[in-house]
């Protein structure tokens, strides 16, 4: 894997890679360049076979990602890695480019599992990855919030992205209270945005870590077509989901996924199983 300007990238040897978006200096704010190469490293993970499962996260405690970075989009600083057509628009409103349509992993047809350590702030442009994640582990002060209103801007994207995780009334409140209020990491959980909250002191990430190991564990192609189905149904009533459910057994089951899970059984270990 090559080395990244705006990304840290660090593979182990369990199947877990750690994405770490790096420009804690702005808190992680993504420009064009972030944007790009993040669609580049998700393209190369779908290929990349020693890696079956993704922890995405903040560099730094104070922010997991503040969305796009507006110094770039309104004429701050610039060099040859900046691409104006990313976070611009033409000359009519009909060719307006969505500012992060590369951000997200399923946007970039990823299929392997990706958890994300929410680590502090999360707020606008960063729904567009946490849209697109299995599941949200978040530390105990991470919040949750959505600027755009207070700023004149409309929420669109963002808010849709999340959408598929959060409840009408609950995106629509972040969405229309803009910078006045941020939703508590606590909150999150009760809501059933955030699957785990760890508390203060304690690492996010290696708990996010912990379980992408597990998840990276078993078998490769069951644990990828799970994904993949659950994803393709979540927006199909229930019977048309459930008849397109017999094509994914087909495609994510074979005898050799069978025998690798199988192997626990005949070796007689028990999985340590944990209540939660």
């Amino acid at each position: 894997m090559r080395e990244f300007e705006t990304l840290q990238y660090d593979e182990g040897d369990d199947g877990v890679a750690v994405v770490t978006l790096n420009r804690p200096d702005v808190h992680n704010a993504f420009n064009s360049l972030m944007q790009r190469e993040l669609h580049e490293l998700w393209r190369t993970l779908r290929r990349h076979d020693p890696v079956r499962c993704i922890v995405l996260t903040g560099a730094g405690e104070k922010a997991f990602c503040t969305g796009i970075d507006r110094m770039e989009q309104m004429g701050g600083e610039t060099d040859d890695t900046t691409d104006r057509s990313v976070v611009g628009s033409g000359s009519t409103p009909f060719m307006f480019n969505d500012p992060g349509d590369n951000l997200g992993p399923k946007s970039c047809d990823l299929w392997k599992p990706v958890i994300a350590a929410v680590n502090g702030m999360a707020c606008g442009g960063a729904f567009y990855m946490l849209g697109e994640v299995e599941f949200i582990v978040a530390t105990e002060h991470a919040t949750f919030f959505d600027p755009h209103v207070t700023y004149g801007m409309c929420a669109s994207f963002e808010p849709i992205h999340m959408s598929g995780i959060m409840p009408f009334c609950e995106i629509m409140r972040i969405s229309l209270l803009g910078n006045y209020e941020r939703m508590s990491a606590a909150r999150a959980h009760q809501i059933g945005m955030v699957s785990e909250v760890v508390p203060t002191g304690s690492s996010v990430v290696d708990r996010a870590r912990e379980l992408a190991a597990i998840i990276a564990s078993q078998p490769k192609l069951a644990i990828e077509g799970t994904v993949r189905a659950l994803w393709s149904t979540r927006e199909m009533p229930q019977r048309e989901a459930v008849r397109l459910g017999y094509a994914y057994v087909a495609m994510g089951t074979s005898q050799e996924s069978i025998a690798e899970g199988q192997e626990l059984f005949a070796s007689g270990k028990r999985v340590e199983w944990r209540l939660r």
